[in-house]
């Protein structure tokens, strides 16, 4: 049965776009057939999957709102990819009115979903209509978060939307997990606040390892790679193949 993960936070800057392309690339090399869906306006992952947002024609703006058919782009380092880019700010306003808008990202993922064993979707840093209907076409929600005091006390907003969405729309919705990102080791509040999220969140879903901060990701999303492309022998990839196969496993 095909899982289709939400990443979610709504803070920026959380590794967001950086982990779907990344975990997406790991699943691949686990066997599974992977679909990326970017969500966000800001088009991160479309960039750093080496498409130029706004030279697209179509995008994921056109399935949500106009209900054509996903305007899916094959075999990107293995993966395929929805894209997104700046049109897809202007369906926050034109979804309010829109005939059944909760569910429209469900029903354009519905035609493919049975080809693909994983659909990742990267969700904008926002708490919007985006973000929501995001959640209603997930089976699973995962949450990367900054290992900061303020990410953490963030997280209570962003653990409100999903109970809303697990109390109707989405009754089935089901946490995969979080993974602590950006992590400072030398810092007293960087360990203060990994111990914080695993006491505090692991009632809720398994606690990843924490990806610890490095520029090597940053170099390679700007060659349009994964990090196991660009640098095969980085300590972080063995941590990224322990998620994807947790995902793959996950219930």
């Amino acid at each position: 049965m095909s899982k289709t993960i939400a990443i979610f936070n709504q803070s920026g800057g959380v590794s967001k776009s950086t982990l779907t392309m990344n975990l997406g690339f790991q699943l691949a090399q686990l066997n599974q057939k992977v679909l990326l869906v970017d969500m966000d306006p800001q088009a991160s992952l479309t960039a750093f999957m080496g498409l130029e947002p706004t030279d697209l024609a179509k995008t994921v703006y056109e399935a949500i709102v106009v209900g054509e058919p996903l305007p899916i782009h094959f075999g990107i380092h293995q993966i395929d990819l929805v894209p997104s880019n700046i049109n897809l700010s202007g369906a926050e306003l034109e979804l309010v009115v829109a005939d059944m808008r909760e569910i429209r990202l469900k029903d354009a993922l519905e035609p493919v979903e049975k080809q693909y064993d994983f659909i990742l979707i990267d969700c904008p840093p926002s708490l919007g209509i985006l973000s929501y209907i995001s959640l209603v076409a997930a089976t699973h929600v995962l949450i990367p978060i900054q290992t900061q005091y303020k990410s953490l006390k963030g997280t209570e907003l962003l653990l409100q939307t999903i109970s809303r969405v697990k109390s109707r729309a989405n009754r089935d919705l089901k946490f995969a997990g979080f993974i602590p990102t950006l992590h400072d080791a030398r810092t007293v509040q960087g360990d203060l606040s990994l111990q914080s999220i695993q006491e505090q969140l692991s009632p809720l879903g398994i606690i990843y390892p924490a990806i610890s901060r490095s520029v090597a990701f940053a170099d390679a999303v700007q060659e349009h790679l994964p990090l196991a492309l660009y640098n095969p022998k980085h300590p972080a990839i063995k941590l990224l193949i322990e998620i994807a196969t947790g995902l793959k496993n996950a219930p």
